[in-house]
């Protein structure tokens, strides 16, 4: 009863897609009561969700980075923990640290593990740049390997385990940009903007009156983890996988495959962690529409924000005032001729 290897469909996973798109609608309405607008960012956090990957919100302060994460974390039945990364902060802070405690019988003496924040389903680590490298390094091998080692001892973290993170972009000073490494550790990022005239208003409607909308918990962690592996049952056709293979590599400068604007504005391009994550986000974009296929068009969809962290851009393009998401645009628009 699963979707097998020559792309047939069986009957529970067909039951599952169609629970994977509820789930996606119902998360969707309940993050709605306390976020007016930014549907593709909600889209997008559903996304990295479904693909078991960790996102990256950017945007300036007041945009509800931080109430979006917390109020998605409410509509899920999983353990939530809230780090305020500041310059003080240490490792220990979030991994968790050894305490003596003496034994009041024999008074002998024994370390005990006591575990940080990390230990959660899902970790909202706010403006992750605001603490220096050796803390933001605390989080690397929970991100990749889901288990954190301390004093000589690995300890597994319970699934799902999702870091989402939000970051400033306009504040510098105090800030710590985090390293190419780390940030290659996040499936997406997602840029949130600023609200229209109408979400505006109905912001400011919402937010000064008396009623507290109440947030109904959609799904809990052992439904999330089998509707995650589905989305990995999805099949892939051949020619997608290899569209958004050749997708990343047209970023690359000096490969066969570079795109003129790559070769022209990119230092460095996107690796192979970005191929891996346009597949798995075409299959989530697929799965939360109840469709068993992903198209070229859910590649294109998660293209931006599965590059724009991957991208370096060199002199001549800031000197010609193009941003990452300009040349990856454009190379995405370049992409229709492969097809």
């Amino acid at each position: 009863m699963t979707i097998q290897t020559d792309g047939a469909v069986q009957d529970r996973d067909l039951e599952l897609l169609d629970r994977v798109a509820e789930v996606a609608q119902e998360l969707s309405h309940e993050v709605g009561k306390k976020i007016v607008g930014q549907h593709d960012v909600v889209s997008g956090l559903l996304t990295a969700l479904l693909a078991n990957g960790h996102a990256l919100l950017v945007g300036v302060p007041g945009l509800a980075k931080t109430l979006l994460i917390s109020t998605l974390a409410e509509a899920l039945e999983l353990k939530f923990s809230r780090i305020q990364f500041t310059p003080d902060l240490m490792p220990t802070d979030i991994t968790g640290t050894e305490v003596i405690e003496e034994d009041r019988s024999s008074g002998r003496r024994v370390f005990r593990f006591v575990r940080g924040p990390i230990f959660a389903n899902v970790v909202l680590a706010d403006e992750i740049n605001r603490t220096p490298p050796k803390t933001q390094a605390a989080l690397l091998q929970a991100m990749q390997e889901r288990e954190v080692t301390a004093a000589g001892q690995t300890y597994p973290l319970e699934a799902p385990f999702f870091v989402l993170a939000t970051q400033n972009p306009i504040e510098q000073e105090g800030t710590y940009p985090l390293p190419e490494a780390q940030l290659d550790r996040f499936m997406l990022e997602l840029v949130i903007g600023y609200p229209s005239k109408d979400e505006e208003e109905e912001i400011a409607m919402r937010t000064t009156g008396e009623d507290q909308p109440q947030i109904r918990p959609v799904v809990n962690s052992s439904e999330l983890i089998e509707l995650q592996r589905l989305v990995r049952r999805v099949p892939a056709p051949p020619s997608l996988v290899s569209y958004a293979v050749r997708l990343a590599r047209a970023t690359r400068p000096n490969e066969e495959e570079t795109s003129p604007v790559a070769s022209r504005y990119v230092s460095w391009g996107a690796g192979p962690r970005a191929s891996q994550f346009l597949v798995l986000g075409a299959k989530a974009r697929a799965a939360v529409r109840g469709d068993a296929i992903p198209s070229f068009d859910d590649v294109r969809a998660v293209a931006p924000a599965v590059l724009a962290h991957r991208v370096v851009l060199n002199f001549e393009a800031e000197a010609d005032g193009r941003t990452t998401r300009d040349v990856i645009a454009e190379i995405i628009e370049e992409s229709g001729e492969w097809t």
